[in-house]
């Protein structure tokens, strides 16, 4: 073996000893086209694997045995579909999957119980599956940026959902069952083709403080009009502490019920 393989057998080996120490795999555009054998060899040894900005096309079925698992980043890659095994990541709290070209989920998503963050805008999702309410655990979903025309029923039982980012899709309304979300605290719908809200919504998500719906068809004195307004901007006020004007805000952009400037 000459010195120059020497040299990277030694480095790839030195790399794999830090990974296996410190359970941090990162590989960040390191120009990968397959994803790494190396990393699966790990399994149980793996806590975060961030390989964002690869042009990875396909997740191996393997990726089941990084069991221990609980940061998944495979942002801004070219993955089209995830493998039906992901259900057994059991330990993975945040998954961010933002910038490919993902068209569905796997009902399997459901099994991950102790998902807290998922993150997968930036797709081609037409729905999500009706598994997801299974994610008891789930505080943040982003699925901004896919062409969802719809939010699953089964979403208001993810009871500790506080943040739901759904910008620049094709949703026209919004599932009865978002009433239940009482962590709820940010709602994001900018870009969509909403023109009904449930009625009850601003009524039962008492710690909704955030409300935010530019370019949807649904107008301003429908808005005004729900039970539970009033409380909704008091909540809204107190959050910003004066920092917007003391009435929800319409402009050229739609209707704005509460946003961070």
């Amino acid at each position: 073996m000459g010195s120059s393989e020497s040299k990277a057998a030694d480095s790839k080996a030195n790399r794999i000893a830090r990974w296996r120490s410190t359970g941090i795999v990162a590989l960040r555009e390191a120009k990968l086209n397959t994803f790494p054998d190396e990393v699966l060899d790990l399994d149980k040894c793996v806590r975060t694997l961030d390989l964002t900005q690869n042009k990875l096309v396909e997740i191996p079925m393997e990726i089941s045995k990084l069991v221990n698992m609980q940061r998944l980043i495979l942002a801004s890659n070219h993955i089209e579909q995830l493998p039906s095994t992901m259900g057994n990541l059991q330990s993975l709290k945040a998954m961010i999957l933002d910038g490919n070209r993902i068209t569905s989920l796997p009902d399997e998503l459901g099994e991950l119980v102790k998902l807290e963050k998922l993150s997968i805008s930036g797709n081609k999702l037409m729905s999500l599956p009706n598994t997801i309410g299974s994610l008891r655990d789930l505080s943040l979903l982003n699925v901004s940026n896919n062409k969802l025309k719809y939010l699953p029923e089964s979403i208001g039982i993810c009871s500790a959902l506080e943040e739901l980012q759904a910008n620049d899709n094709l949703i026209e309304e919004l599932p009865a069952s978002v009433c239940n979300l009482v962590q709820l605290k940010s709602l994001s719908l900018n870009n969509n083709k909403v023109n009904q809200i449930p009625p009850n919504i601003l009524k039962d998500c008492k710690a909704l403080q955030n409300f935010s719906l530019h370019d949807n068809p649904i107008s301003m004195s429908q808005f005004q009009q729900m039970d539970g307004f009033e409380e909704f901007e008091a909540r809204r006020k107190k959050k910003f502490d004066k920092q917007l004007d003391s009435n929800v805000m319409i402009g050229s952009k739609g209707l704005d019920a509460g946003v961070d400037l």
